[in-house]
């Protein structure tokens, strides 16, 4: 059954108009009146979960549906993720997003590092998150889950390092210095249910400043093994592991 993103209250019995992006989505699938489809609000509110729904009405620009029935059902990754991830140029970054949110991601901070080719400011940083978090619900549809992740405003490692809103997870940095642990072996330290903060540069990866400050605010530098991987891989084979935990 075709699943859609609807960011509003859904409540059993209820009949509402769907919101202009999701009716466009049911229009493009060239859905009638009596079809079922599945909604979710891509929150972790109470009830969470998905919504069975039937097609009610089809006009010129919306889609009435009844909400029939509600499941319980989340499949979130068993460990928190919360990626830190350099942005890199092009449609690279709209993969990673992508990929990430399917690997089960739950929420991704784009840096604004030194060896960033792309630079975002202003209405420009605006509208690349919101075209972010556009790609991040569009996942969720494909993939099955009912949380969408935060896609947050690009900031600077010294701006995420201020703000400190995920104090209590374990940190990891991936790294080429020596010293690096494999990141199975890091993540034996890591306490039950704990969350985890994965910091991956850009294209050429973090300076040595950068490196610097995120061993100062306490990121275990860690190594995926001996090859050198992209910068939109690496992160996606960090997610690929804890997804498996």
């Amino acid at each position: 059954m075709p699943r859609f993103y609807c960011p509003v209250e859904l409540r059993v019995g209820a009949e509402l108009d769907l919101p202009a992006e999701a009716a466009r989505h049911v229009q493009v699938f060239r859905m009638q009146p009596g079809d079922g489809i599945t909604l979710f609000n891509g929150t972790a509110g109470v009830p969470a979960g998905e919504y069975a729904a039937t097609i009610v009405q089809m006009g010129r620009s919306h889609v009435a549906v009844r909400i029939d029935s509600h499941a319980a059902v989340e499949r979130e990754a068993a460990v928190a993720v919360h990626l830190l991830a350099g942005i890199t140029a092009g449609e690279r970054m709209e993969w990673l997003v992508e990929k990430a949110t399917e690997l089960g991601v739950a929420s991704i901070t784009p840096l604004e590092a030194e060896r960033s080719v792309m630079r975002l400011k202003g209405d420009r940083a605006t509208k690349r998150q919101e075209r972010w978090q556009a790609i991040a619900a569009s996942a969720c549809e494909q993939c099955g889950r009912n949380q969408v992740p935060v896609i947050h405003a690009p900031v600077d490692l010294v701006q995420w390092s201020r703000a400190d809103a995920l104090a209590g997870a374990q940190r990891l940095v991936l790294s080429l210095a020596e010293g690096t642990q494999p990141l199975p072996v890091a993540l034996q330290a890591r306490v039950a249910t704990q969350p985890v903060v994965f910091l991956s540069g850009p294209e050429g990866g973090l300076s040595p400043a950068e490196e610097a400050l995120a061993r100062a605010q306490g990121f275990a530098p860690v190594t995926l093994g001996a090859r050198v991987l992209r910068a939109e891989t690496a992160p996606l084979a960090a997610l690929a592991y804890l997804a498996a935990l």
